[in-house]
């Protein structure tokens, strides 16, 4: 499926990569990574424009995390039920759960480019547990934002080579984990050394 979608794009350009991005956010197994990395090779040629293709995908994005999230309000718990029979949907949504329970924006944000896996299972929970649309609207476009620039980016930069744009977007997306991590870690170490040296 990934190559007749690949093959679709000097066709369909900036409608496809919209649809694609919308269905990914719903939890569809779209490459919408891979395609908007092959658009940004399009940009780098001179097929594409490099705003309308962002904004093409953008939208997409955000269109399909809206959904996701009036999906996840409608449907609330009949559709966590749902989503939890199979076991790898299971742990996605636990992990989501998880997300939002200890960082509400933030997990939106991560959630969008970093841990994108999650994302969609993380529209629905956001909508089912009835957290903010606000809040979530913000966080997913931002995050959406981060998603989208960084794929047109590099397949705009390594010019179509998609193996290589892969691999840099997969070192990228590792050291920003590592360092995330790491941060996460120091901001536990100092509260818990805080709160010990708090009179009792």
């Amino acid at each position: 499926m990934t190559d007749w979608l690949l093959a679709l794009v000097p066709q369909y350009g900036l409608w496809l990569l919209a649809v694609c991005t919308f269905l990914s956010c719903l939890a569809l197994p779209i490459p919408a990574s891979i395609l908007m990395l092959t658009a940004g090779g399009f940009v780098a040629a001179g097929d594409l424009a490099l705003i309308p293709t962002v904004l093409a995908a953008l939208i997409g994005a955000v269109a399909g995390d809206q959904a996701g999230f009036v999906v996840g309000r409608c449907g609330g718990a009949g559709l966590m039920a749902w989503l939890n029979r199979e076991p790898v949907r299971a742990k996605l949504i636990t992990r989501a759960q998880g997300m939002m329970d200890r960082q509400g924006m933030i997990g939106i944000f991560l959630t969008r480019w970093l841990f994108s896996p999650v994302g969609p299972y993380a529209n629905f929970v956001a909508g089912a547990i009835g957290f903010s649309w606000l809040r979530f609207a913000i966080a997913g476009a931002v995050g959406e934002a981060v998603w989208v620039s960084l794929y047109v980016g590099l397949g705009r930069s390594f010019a179509g080579n998609l193996e290589a744009a892969s691999a840099f977007a997969g070192s990228i997306l590792g050291v920003a984990a590592g360092v995330g991590a790491m941060l996460g870690l120091g901001l536990w170490l100092r509260a818990t050394l805080r709160a010990e040296r708090e009179p009792q």
